[in-house]
């Protein structure tokens, strides 16, 4: 047996507007909680930009 063989397969995956007609209940949920763990990463991201806008802003206002 060669050690290629037993490699795992690559993870496939996720793009919006792909097609879920062939895609299992199991496949739709895991859909649903890798994007809602994207969704939550991309808002935190935002909210630190939006902090990092306010201080900078803050910090050359004119008064």
């Amino acid at each position: 047996m060669d050690w290629d063989d037993v490699r795992p397969a690559a993870a496939k995956s996720i793009a919006v507007g792909e097609n879920l007609e062939t895609l299992s209940v199991a496949e739709l949920e895991h859909r649903i909680a890798a994007f809602t763990a994207e969704i939550e990463r991309v808002t935190a991201e935002l909210g630190k930009k939006r902090a990092h806008e306010t201080a900078a802003a803050a910090l050359f206002k004119k008064t």
